[in-house]
């Protein structure tokens, strides 16, 4: 989740490079194919990219890609403009967790598959968001509930509103299915690292981050630190290709996921 203030040239939504009088694009409805899309045209969409990670093939970050497990999972519920965009860190979290499910948000259409999911008593999910209006304060828990889940035997979810902070918020009142989950706030001191977007406030996390911090709060440190690393490997490699840099060296996250790969070295 970002700030709507987040959103530089080239992470304009594909609609706004669409022809000015382009009719509305519509949700599909339940069981319809999604039309495709106009073909992304902002900044940045003729750059040679790698076909693995989407980065500028000038810094790709498949080197660094290392995977880990965790007694939590995560379930990113994304909005539609968020899949075409090359600096959503959502997918980074896909990358280090396999476990991890992406679902398209829609208003009209849930997917089928989120719906089974949430309908599995295998799961306790949990949705993130700012427990900052009192309509909802009954649902609101903190990690503790997470950490019960796990001791009774459950496999805890955290559900991930992946886009801006006003497509979040839309996807939160606008989803009847998630009106019964429990709502887990992230409070945290820490600032976001995150340099490809300027945020409103160096308090908003972007999505990657907000996962790592929620693994590490509630016992899963070594897959927290591995997505941490994940990310710093990310951010400096997009940030050098922005300037058509070749980075040489490896920073200290990318020497940790290069040893670990290669040697197994553990996280602590």
């Amino acid at each position: 989740m970002r700030n709507d203030a987040d959103l530089t040239t080239d992470n304009r939504s594909p609609s706004e490079n669409d022809a000015p009088n382009a009719a509305p694009r519509r949700e599909p409805a339940a069981g319809e194919a999604l039309p495709p899309r106009r073909e992304f045209k902002a900044r940045g969409s003729f750059v040679e990219r790698c076909e693995g990670c989407r980065l500028p093939a000038l810094n790709c970050l498949c080197p660094y890609r290392v995977t880990a497990t965790s007694d939590a999972q995560v379930w990113l519920l994304t909005h539609p403009y968020e899949h075409n965009k090359p600096t959503n860190t959502g997918r980074l979290i896909a990358d280090v967790l396999p476990q991890t499910e992406t679902f398209t948000w829609y208003r009209t259409a849930p997917e089928a598959r989120l719906l089974e999911l949430l309908a599995d008593r295998r799961y306790v999910p949990f949705v993130v968001f700012p427990d900052d209006q009192p309509d909802y304060q009954h649902r609101v828990v903190d990690e503790r509930a997470v950490v019960g889940a796990k001791q009774d035997g459950f496999i805890p979810v955290f559900i991930l509103l992946d886009g801006t902070w006003r497509q979040a918020r839309r996807i939160f009142r606008k989803s009847p299915y998630l009106e019964n989950l429990p709502v887990l706030p992230l409070h945290t001191d820490r600032l976001t690292r995150y340099r490809l977007r300027k945020p409103a406030s160096a308090a908003h996390l972007c999505t990657a981050e907000v996962a790592a911090e929620l693994l590490r709060k509630t016992g899963d440190v070594n897959a927290a630190n591995v997505l941490d690393d994940y990310f710093d490997a990310f951010n400096e490699s997009y940030a050098a290709s922005r300037f058509y840099h070749k980075i040489e060296k490896p920073n200290a996250a990318m020497q940790r996921l290069l040893d670990r790969r290669a040697f197994g070295v553990s996280y602590v």
